[in-house]
């Protein structure tokens, strides 16, 4: 076999993409396909173990045109470069809607999660193929009967079987002229059943997939690894590169009970209603709509859907949506007086300054033949005081607590890391510069690269985990305000922990006193310090002979100018996050706006 596909097959395949669009709208808009002439150029691509895939991040198809080949279906590019656009117009059109799509699937398929992608890709394809087929008039069958022809020593797996015979179903075709069933009437019935599901769900193919997995997942049992199916996996990487929204919640519906086909008075047409549902659930299954997921299973449904990513990079993703709904204003000071820009004269403009700048009646007053960088000029300006107040964010130094008591939050949800996300995003939103510190023990310290305004820094830093002793990184927060000078933004320094916060009034390794340290940050901050504590009884009043060292210790803290705010529950941190920047930054002066 040649090394690539002739000439005349890659122009026939260009030559086809305006009329694949048409088979959706004539007002169809996608970029050109990505037709690959060798196996390389494909792989280069991503395309790996079959002859076409989508990719939803740049909405882009792609062919391995001497896959094709082999497979002897060349002459059928407007119905294979259709079936793509179908990926794309259709379902799973976005990579939101994949995503959402596996999430339910993983649900109905119990101990089979690993196939949703396998079930979520015949699933759209059923629904694609069966309008190509019928509305446009395009030979999709034949591809199932080229592949049915091209290795007859291939043994009959029970998915292949029973897909072949959905689509028999639909397009009315005698029984096993696809390789469907023909003497074994359950099947049959199954694949009567898929047929009902495609057709009377196609308007809300979300909602029907759950049936169609339900239908699929005995025969998922029995099955055996088939190159057919594999052949036809164009979603499999779908997702790769892609940024799906919304996933760190449960969609309502996303955890009823999957309904056989057969149950569904839809489908069978029949009166009687649905079985209710046992009384006993999983708790799994009590949650409600709208209830966030744990990130391990965010994860899961990201890598299903095609997306290469690590434990650390997928938190980061998790903390970041989930803290979105909560965002508000971060702290804004007044300043004696703003300023305004004011036109001080023209300096030259040369390539590479940006065009908007130019100023074209000054250079065609300096002469009437433009010529870049040298009678080219620009506007200079600078500031004059003007009439209002200024303002200026607060910015923000931020401990999180990464001991052995605390939730890793790559697999489960930490409140420290959420409650940190909010507050410090919630910074970035008005300009402020963030520091974020996560501490465990000993030399167990992660921190960013000073205060920084690069939300992947903040995040990576507070989704890292540590697990380990208990002992607050001092040098830290002394090493920060040793030098900090009197001009420079005030700085609200944020602790997030439980009673271990009370090691950063040990001595450092210099002999120095966390109690002095404390003070001096607290000081060269300008703009005080909070502790939200895991504390599991409340601070008393007053000490007593019987108090705890950790309890004095707070107590003494308080009176040093800390506010402490106390939760009896991880979760209560998120609404001390909100309430936190609500209580104490949303009351800008008079005329100064946060």
């Amino acid at each position: 076999m040649s090394e690539g596909p002739a000439t005349d097959t890659l122009s026939r395949w260009q030559a086809a993409w305006p009329a694949a669009l048409e088979a959706w709208s004539r007002f169809t808009r996608l970029r050109d396909p990505r037709l690959c002439e060798s196996r390389v150029d494909a792989a280069a691509e991503g395309l790996l173990g079959s002859f076409a895939m989508i990719r939803l991040f740049d909405q882009r198809v792609v062919i391995d045109l001497p896959e094709v080949e082999r497979l002897g279906l060349t002459d059928h590019a407007v119905e294979i470069l259709a079936h793509e656009i179908g990926h794309h117009v259709l379902a799973p059109a976005t990579a939101t809607d994949h995503a959402h799509l596996l999430a339910r699937l993983r649900h109905a398929l119990p101990t089979l999660e690993a196939q949703a992608p396998m079930v979520a890709n015949l699933y759209t394809d059923l629904l694609i193929n069966d309008r190509l087929q019928r509305q446009c008039g395009l030979r999709m069958a034949d591809i199932y009967r080229r592949l049915a022809e091209r290795d007859t020593s291939t043994e009959t797996t029970p998915v292949w079987t029973l897909y072949m015979g959905i689509y028999e179903q639909l397009w009315q075709l005698a029984p096993g002229s696809l390789g469907g069933p023909v003497d074994d009437a359950a099947l049959r019935g199954d694949a009567w059943l898929g047929a009902r599901v495609v057709r009377v769900y196609a308007g809300e193919w979300m909602d029907g997939a759950s049936r169609f997995a339900a239908l699929l997942l005995p025969h998922l049992l029995r099955s055996v690894k088939d190159w057919r199916v594999d052949v036809l996996m164009d979603t499999r990487n779908a997702g790769q590169g892609s940024q799906p929204v919304g996933l760190e919640r449960i969609e309502d519906g996303e955890l009823d009970q999957a309904v056989h086909p057969a149950l569904d008075p839809r489908i069978t047409g029949e009166a009687e209603t649905l079985p209710p549902t046992p009384p006993e659930l999983p708790a799994a299954l009590n949650r409600q709509g709208g209830q966030a997921r744990e990130p391990f299973e965010y994860g899961e449904i990201l890598r299903s859907a095609g997306l290469d990513l690590s434990d650390h990079d997928i938190a980061v993703r998790y903390y970041r949506e989930r803290a979105l709904p909560h965002l508000i204003c971060f702290p804004v000071r007044p300043q004696p007086q703003a300023f305004e820009p004011q036109l001080e004269g023209l300096e030259p403009w040369e390539a590479g300054d940006p065009l908007d700048a130019l100023d074209w009646m000054q250079s065609l007053l300096q002469s009437p033949r433009v010529i870049p960088g040298l009678t080219t000029v620009q506007r200079a300006y600078g500031d004059a005081p003007g009439q209002d107040p200024a303002s200026e964010p607060v910015d923000l130094d931020l401990y999180v607590d990464s001991s052995g008591s605390m939730p890793n939050p790559q697999t489960h949800t930490s409140y420290l890391a959420l409650a940190g996300a909010i507050i410090a995003l919630s910074a970035l939103r008005v300009g402020a510069r963030v520091q974020v510190t996560l501490w465990s023990g000993k030399q167990q310290v992660l921190h960013t690269g000073g205060f920084v305004r690069s939300e992947d820094d903040i995040l990576r830093v507070l989704t890292g985990f540590f697990g380990g002793g208990t002992a607050f990184p001092i040098h830290r927060l002394r090493d920060t305000y040793a030098q900090r000078a009197p001009h420079e933004r005030a700085v609200h320094i944020l602790h997030i922990s439980d009673d271990g916060i009370t090691t950063m009034f040990a001595n450092d390794e210099r002999g120095n006193s966390g109690w002095d340290v404390a003070a001096r940050a607290l000081a060269a901050g300008r703009a005080g310090g909070t502790m939200a504590l895991n504390l599991y009884t409340p601070l008393p009043a007053h000490l007593a002979p019987t108090s705890r060292p950790w309890e004095a210790d707070l107590l003494r803290a308080q009176e040093a100018g800390w506010a402490i705010h106390a939760v009896r529950d991880m979760a209560d941190l998120l609404s001390f996050a909100r309430e936190f920047s609500r209580r104490h930054y949303e009351r800008p002066a008079a005329g100064v706006r946060a």
